[in-house]
């Protein structure tokens, strides 16, 4: 009971606020203009945030588009007039490529190129231009004996003054061989067929693709199953105590941890432990798969955490056992945020490098991986080690392969908006 006297002002009528009063419409231009200065505040994030990913874009496009092209020049090669050492018999089966290298070929396609286009013509061309004659032998050795017109891919510095960025003696021969007519530019699809080289008109990102592709089917079929298991446990079945807390703040802290601390582990524990093969795709996936757990691991218990408790005790009172309950009803209605969380957890781990550099893969491959212990390199390795070339050449291929990077990307989340809404369930 209050037994608070009462005083005047208690009392006294609540009068009705004054709509139209001064005073009020004051307060009201003010909250509105509050609400506009907010609003204009996100509009501006969100403008200056779209003007730096259209920045990155417009600058990767222009500089990587050149990377997908090559120049070529038009060169006769009068193979009848080298006279070389070697019967068209020879130039078929497995030791066709060490007969036709030994034979002197890289000298006749350098006379040739000589007598055409002059004292400098050897060094127009790109040093890998003589393996396209090499394949043209191998595919019909009757051109032996006859003249034959190739079209062959010139140097880098000449490559790159024909897109506008070489020097001012490259540009000038350049000139000079497009008043000639025969310097073309085209697309180059051995950029997307070949691996590494040394030579940045030779180079390819096939081989990077393939390592990632293995590294991330590694990843995926370790990370996934054990982390929806485990985000299955932690939120159905784990008591709740200090240990499952411990293990919970461990999942968490995980996440946060540095990559290379990953890659320092599958150092350790993979390669100096297990003895596993180095710089092999599945040397990668384990590491990236410890990297990729945790977050899995946070992204399904939220996702289990969302199921709403109706419809477990609905399943449990028509009868339905516990682990009916789990993967019959919570699992598919959890699918779709754990899909998400998956798919945003493997583009993470397929754009990290210091993991991966720790357990070697950035190594010198000049083929593709035919399997999970084969060397192998990854896309952003190989980005990374074409940027630290000095041939200009390897600037444009890296933005081309930083254009692949961003397609894969691109393919992984609209792979996880597909899977969301294919599994999505509206209440």
């Amino acid at each position: 009971m209050n037994n608070r006297p009462s005083s005047p002002a208690d009392d006294a009528p609540v009068r009705p606020t004054l709509w139209d009063s001064p005073a009020m419409a004051r307060r009201l231009r003010r909250r509105y203009a509050a609400e506009r200065r907010f609003r204009l505040l996100g509009l501006a994030a969100v403008a200056l945030s779209a003007a730096f990913l259209a920045f990155l874009l417009i600058t990767m496009v222009a500089q990587g588009i050149r990377g997908f092209t090559e120049t070529k020049v038009t060169l006769p090669v009068n193979l009848a007039h080298a006279d070389l050492p070697i019967e068209p018999s020879r130039v078929k089966g497995r030791s066709a490529d060490l007969a036709l290298a030994g034979a002197g070929l890289e000298d006749a396609v350098a006379t040739a190129a000589t007598m055409r286009f002059g004292r400098d013509g050897a060094n127009l061309l790109s040093p890998g231009a003589w393996l396209i004659v090499r394949d043209a032998i191998k595919g019909d050795p009757s051109i032996l004996h006859r003249t034959v017109t190739f079209t062959l891919p010139v140097a880098s510095p000449y490559d790159v003054a024909a897109k506008g960025e070489g020097t001012p003696d490259a540009e000038g021969v350049v000139a000079r061989l497009r008043q000639q007519r025969v310097l073309s530019t085209g697309w180059n699809w051995n950029f997307l067929t070949d691996a590494d080289a040394t030579d940045p008109t030779r180079v390819g990102i096939w081989g990077a693709a393939k390592g990632s592709l293995l590294t991330m089917l590694v990843t995926l079929a370790l990370a996934f199953p054990i982390g929806v298991l485990a985000a299955l446990y932690l939120e159905e079945y784990a008591p709740k105590n200090r240990w499952t807390d411990l293990i919970e703040v461990s999942i968490n802290n995980l996440a946060a941890v540095p990559s290379i601390i990953f890659g320092l582990l599958g150092l350790a524990v993979f390669l100096n432990t297990f003895g596993l093969p180095r710089s092999a795709p599945l040397v990668g996936g384990l590491t990236l798969a410890l990297m990729t757990m945790p977050v899995i691991v946070i992204a399904g218990r939220n996702a289990i955490k969302s199921v709403p408790p109706s419809i477990r005790d609905a399943a449990l009172a028509i009868g339905a056992s516990r682990v009916q309950v789990i993967f019959h009803h919570v699992l598919p209605l959890a699918l779709p945020g754990i899909l998400t969380g998956t798919i945003i957890g493997m583009a993470r781990a397929l754009g990290e490098t210091a993991p991966l550099l720790m357990i070697g893969m950035r190594a010198f491959i000049a083929a593709p991986p035919r399997g999970l212990t084969d060397p192998s390199t990854v896309l952003p390795v190989q980005i990374f080690l074409w940027s630290d070339q000095v041939d200009r050449g390897f600037i444009e291929k890296t933005s081309a392969a930083i254009i692949v990077l961003l397609v894969f990307l691109l393919a992984m989340n609209g792979l996880a908006i597909y899977l969301r809404n294919r599994f999505e369930t509206r209440w």
